[in-house]
């Protein structure tokens, strides 16, 4: 289970919440589609963040109106229910021994209640650890972030979604896989699947191994057909805490698949030859 550690700069100290984050009613979900999204910055005029989440926004966001706003007013505005946020978090795992903390993107609904802790959280993404120096996830955040307006109409329409598993709902669209292509870093993938040949070998279905820049192309074209591999892990190959796998459309922005494992010598911080087998079944 997940502790949402959130980091935000208030003044001349930062607060720390530890608390597990309340899923939002239906009335609540109700109160997101009617609400303005306030896109909360970070104090820093230098913030690889500010820069990333506002094109994204500026590109993608699409299902309420938003405003960007600083720190000080999202603490002015958080219990406003006409009013939702997007707010970059750090987010530790009770199960992860190392310590480690990963940067997640949340989507909360404002609500009267005392602690930040206890506003509903519509949904959360992994975007990177927490120790890396720059943002490797900038230049998906956009389909991350049109992933997260989808999920939250989806649950608009079907508040019994909703759950502490749900990304995981998303892999009932897992057999739709082996009719796309993925696209991959070379970094991402675990060393016995890193070439084209040892993939087809297990995997033989469309899958190309390409640089960021063709990722980037295939995200801001919309690529008909394609998933973009979203991994996020630690810097270095700890053993003990946590890599995530994700794919999402370039052209719908679904989630296809999701997937999280603990890394160890048999399982490395990487998308893995297990997880391309059990993609390969669904044929």
């Amino acid at each position: 289970m997940k502790r949402l550690l959130f980091l935000l700069i208030f003044c001349s100290g930062i607060i720390f919440l530890k608390a597990q984050a309340p899923f939002p009613s239906a009335e609540e979900i109700k109160q997101f589609m009617n609400s303005k999204t306030c896109v909360v910055l970070e104090d820093d005029p230098f913030s690889a963040w500010n820069s990333y989440i506002k094109k994204a926004v500026t590109s993608f966001w699409t299902i309420t109106p938003y405003e960007f706003i600083d720190i000080v007013e999202f603490n002015k505005r958080r219990t406003d229910p006409s009013y939702s946020f997007i707010v970059l978090t750090q987010t530790h795992f009770e199960r992860d021994k190392t310590g480690g903390l990963f940067n997640f993107i949340n989507l909360i609904q404002g609500k009267k209640v005392r602690d930040l802790s206890d506003n509903p959280e519509i949904c959360a993404v992994p975007l990177s650890f927490a120790d890396e120096d720059d943002i490797g996830y900038g230049y998906k955040l956009g389909i991350i972030l049109a992933f997260i307006q989808k999920h939250a109409k989806l649950i608009s329409e079907d508040p019994s979604i909703t759950g502490r598993r749900y990304l995981r709902y998303y892999n009932v669209n897992a057999p739709e896989v082996v009719n796309k292509t993925i696209l991959a870093k070379k970094e991402d993938l675990e060393p016995d699947i890193n070439t084209i040949e040892a993939i087809k070998a297990i995997y033989p279905f469309p899958f190309k191994i390409v640089e960021e820049e063709e990722i980037v192309k295939a995200i801001n074209e919309k690529a008909p057909a394609t998933l973009i591999l979203h991994k996020v892990g630690p810097s270095d190959n700890r053993t003990g805490s946590f890599c995530f796998k994700i794919l999402i459309g370039a052209d719908d922005s679904n989630m296809y698949y999701f997937g999280q494992h603990k890394i160890n010598n048999s399982n490395p911080n990487a998308f893995l030859k297990s997880d391309l087998q059990r993609l390969a079944r669904y044929k």
